[in-house]
């Protein structure tokens, strides 16, 4: 009896011992949790502090991208409309922003830089595309769409050449050049040279066997920034053979009209003798014109077209803040440039009458002048990335934008 008793108190005293381990056990892990959910505590709060630190200071960097929360995301229904020339870009800009923004639906309507403007001038529309930059009354206007009587502004978004095309049987195709100086290009737009065979030609272009062929002229019958991009470059080269002003509506009635880049291209691409202007994305297989430049001929190409923008400065006379206006500097003598170039703007409000499409344009034109959605437009469009310190400039501006 006393052995039984004896081995039952044997048994008391080690479940008592094995209760004891087990609430050190449960002790030691409810500290060591306490301990690491104060530590997660810390460094959360430190990476709050440090964010509000950062959103304290309103004024972007020089070397910073635009100050937009990229982590949030955007969601809602918004559309721009304008340069046709940036019709492709955009699409893949669509693509890509809504990579990380599923529930953002965007549409553009390529119908014009200035139908485009106009749409954005009614409030129609969240942004313009235009290849133009905007009148000192278009300014005035956006007094009426943008919120806390601000006034809008453009900054570059999208830099291509404007390759001069033709059709000509025998001649033109894919990667085939005619050479001509900016006298011999103004001449041909205003009917005064009017086959392909004259001397003018001939003498630029005297390994080939130019045919007797009527050139037909081929511009846009929109008004189009395209048209007033090349007009300012024959206007700058060539001002004793162009008598007109320079604006966004051909001002001769020398040729065909075509509506839009894509309705240039297909009037070219029909007919024998046809040349025309467009943006250089959508050349495809006509021929292009290769401008004189100093004592060179030079085709296009982004890279040649980037060396005229950097080179070039800004217009120092456009009112209204933020705006980034490029001046062309169509008279280059630089080697390898091309100065018929065409800088699209993206024209967007400060401030916006709708939180939702406040935020959404911020975050929008941050991903567009990025390093990302500019090698995107390259990619699909061919044209030339912002420079860094281009992109610096803009990214200032897209800091203005209040979204709240």
């Amino acid at each position: 009896m006393l052995m039984v008793r004896s081995e039952f108190q044997l048994l008391i005293a080690r479940n008592q011992a094995v209760t004891a381990a087990i609430i050190r056990y449960e002790g030691m892990r409810i500290m060591r949790k306490s301990m690491l959910v104060r530590s997660m505590a810390v460094v959360s709060g430190l990476a709050m502090m440090a964010a509000l630190a950062a959103c304290g200071d309103n004024n972007a960097s020089s070397d910073s991208t635009a100050s937009t929360d990229t982590t949030e995301k955007i969601s809602g229904e918004f559309s721009g409309a304008g340069a046709s020339s940036q019709k492709s870009a955009v699409e893949a800009w669509i693509a890509g922003y809504q990579g990380n923004n599923p529930d953002a639906k965007i549409s553009y309507n390529p119908s014009g830089s200035g139908a485009g403007v106009a749409s954005f001038l009614t409030g129609a529309v969240a942004w313009a595309g235009s290849d133009a930059s905007l009148s000192d009354d278009e300014v005035s206007q956006s007094k009426s769409v943008c919120a806390s009587d601000a006034t809008a502004f453009e900054v570059p978004v999208y830099i291509s050449p404007i390759a001069i095309v033709f059709n000509l049987d025998g001649i033109s195709g894919k990667d085939k050049h005619l050479n001509l100086d900016g006298e011999t290009i103004a001449k041909i737009f205003d009917g005064k040279i009017t086959k392909w065979n004259d001397d003018a030609i001939k003498s630029q272009n005297s390994d080939v066997d130019l045919p007797d062929t009527d050139i037909t002229v081929v511009h846009r019958s929109d008004k189009s920034g395209t048209t007033k991009n090349f007009l300012k470059y024959v206007k700058d080269v060539a001002a004793d053979a162009w008598s007109y002003d320079v604006g966004e509506n051909w001002p001769n009635e020398v040729g065909q009209g075509a509506s839009g880049t894509d309705g240039v291209i297909n009037t070219v691409s029909q007919a024998d003798g046809t040349i025309g202007y467009a943006d250089a994305s959508k050349a495809g297989d006509l021929g292009t014109i290769a401008v004189k430049v100093g004592e060179e001929y030079v085709p296009y190409s982004a890279e040649a077209a980037a060396k005229v923008v950097d080179a070039s400065p800004l217009d120092d006379t456009a009112t209204g803040d933020n705006r980034i206006v490029v001046k062309l500097d169509h008279n280059t003598t630089a080697s390898g440039a091309y100065p018929v170039v065409l800088v699209s703007y993206d024209v967007v409000c400060p401030a916006y009458k709708d939180a939702a499409t406040a935020k959404f344009v911020k975050s929008w034109l941050t991903y567009v002048t990025s390093e990302e959605g500019q090698q995107v437009a390259a990619d699909n469009a061919g044209s030339a990335p912002l420079s860094d310190t281009m992109r610096s400039k803009v990214n200032e501006s897209i800091a203005a934008i209040k979204t709240e």
